[in-house]
């Protein structure tokens, strides 16, 4: 007879887990910290900038501008982004339930990430904020 379970997915399976979460646990760490680096010295260029005299505070000031237009822009192209992947992958799920399953049209479920994909993109190009 055989076993239920085999002993040694029973050791396997544990130990990958505790390796793939303390690997994601140094990932976020270090993510982290590397923000706040960055964020520490690009305060210390702008305050040495607007020390500077009277013509760094406007230097500020357009530096500030230029940081929020490119993280508008960064912000746009995810969204745009994430509406193609989710168009795409409703397409996949539709030809996946169409191979599976011929006779009745459960395929039409693929619909639903889809529909999200093209919202998403109406948003980004209809709605959303210009630069």
């Amino acid at each position: 007879m055989k076993p239920f379970f085999d002993p040694i997915l029973t050791i396997v399976v544990p130990v990958m887990l505790i390796c793939v979460s303390s690997l994601l646990s140094i990932v976020v760490w270090s993510n982290a910290r590397r923000r706040e680096r960055e964020a520490f010295y690009r305060g210390e260029t702008m305050k040495k900038v607007a020390d500077s005299g009277g013509a760094g505070a406007t230097t500020v000031l357009e530096m500030l501008r230029e940081e929020e237009r490119a993280a508008r822009k960064r912000r746009r192209e995810w969204q745009t982004f994430g509406g193609l992947i989710a168009i795409a992958s409703g397409a996949g799920i539709m030809v996946l339930m169409r191979a599976l399953e011929r006779r009745e049209p459960v395929y039409l479920a693929g619909l639903i990430p889809v529909f999200v994909g093209v919202a998403m993109l109406a948003y980004v190009f209809l709605i959303g904020e210009r630069d």
